[in-house]
């Protein structure tokens, strides 16, 4: 063993009573963290450096394996240590995602993937997950369009959120880690695009500290997130997200558009924002109104086509 690997092996074992006391799964041991740890650092010169660069940090990721609930095992691929910022980061999959989802309880089921140009996508409304029908052997599946993730609640609900690939763009070039010409958005691409689409989504999941926490360290620690301090956002910034989970808990159609009429001056000078949260509320009434059936909010008169998605009419400006 080498005396870098040593030192770091030592670190991680010193570790060890806080690793305890900060413990979510009590399935998680130590000694196997601690072991995986080791491998991967011990395998790689790069990330050993970087390790050596900054012995408290691999620490860290080992007490936030803890604090999260999250195991390094690379059969379960659930998350990694890897080397970003000249440090060692704890890095968590969107299958680590999934996985703290479903055994925290906030979800029963979740599947997360991409949708190409040539797949056949539709949302079926909120009793059924979408369909999607594709070749995944096929290589000519086109270009990627966008990214979803279904879950089922355990009220027996299927809640799907989409993603569209510009989005996801846009996120990928806010974020820290996008914003840079190596790392996660440009080796793995699809991986972050599932990642994103679900830290998207878990808002409107039932919440739990675990996947709280798993999402606050990706965002912050883990360099994901987006810069909150750039100078667009000023204090009158108003966050379109809580916006959009409380516009899609409405039940009936009228209270979605009250919702909208009530609440779309907040975004008058987010336009970006503004269109997100007015084309939630136009799907949200079209799955509503299973017919397709869309009151007019001026007129209260109604017509039987489901608009297109370049129809703003049917959400008064």
């Amino acid at each position: 063993m080498s005396n870098a690997l040593t030192l770091i092996s030592a670190d991680i074992q010193g570790a060890r009573d806080q690793f305890a006391t900060v413990l979510a799964d009590k399935s998680i041991s130590f000694e196997r963290e601690a072991g995986f740890a080791v491998q991967i650092l011990g395998n790689s010169d790069y990330a050993m450096k970087a390790a050596m660069n900054n012995r408290q940090a691999v620490v860290d990721a080992v007490t936030n394996i803890a604090a999260i609930g999250i195991s390094l095992n690379p059969a379960k691929k659930q998350a990694y240590l890897v080397p970003r910022g000249n440090k060692i980061c704890l890095d968590i999959s969107y299958m680590g995602l999934l996985d703290l989802a479903i055994t925290s309880g906030s979800i029963m089921w979740g599947q997360a993937e991409m949708v190409y140009q040539n797949d056949r996508f539709s949302l079926q409304g909120f009793d059924k997950p979408p369909v999607h029908d594709r070749d995944p052997f096929d290589k000519e599946r086109g270009e990627a369009v966008g990214a979803y993730v279904v879950v089922k609640t355990r009220d027996g609900d299927y809640l799907t959120t989409t993603m569209s690939i510009s989005e996801i763009n846009a996120i990928k070039g806010r974020s820290e880690s996008g914003k840079k010409g190596s790392g996660p958005w440009h080796t793995d691409f699809n991986e972050m695009a599932k990642k994103t689409v679900i830290k998207r989504a878990y808002k409107l999941w039932p919440k739990t500290e675990r996947l709280d926490a798993a999402i606050h360290h990706l965002n912050t620690d883990g360099g994901e997130g987006i810069n909150f301090s750039e100078p667009q956002r000023g204090a009158d910034w108003v966050d379109v997200e809580p916006m959009i989970a409380e516009a899609l808990r409405t039940t009936s159609d009228a209270d979605a558009l009250a919702y909208w009429k009530n609440n779309c001056a907040k975004l008058k000078d987010q336009p970006k924002d503004f269109a997100r949260l007015k084309e939630a509320i136009s799907r949200h009434r079209i799955e509503l109104q299973g017919s397709g059936i869309i009151e007019n909010g001026d007129t209260g008169t109604q017509r039987q086509e489901p608009p297109s998605e370049g129809d703003g009419g049917y959400i008064p400006e």
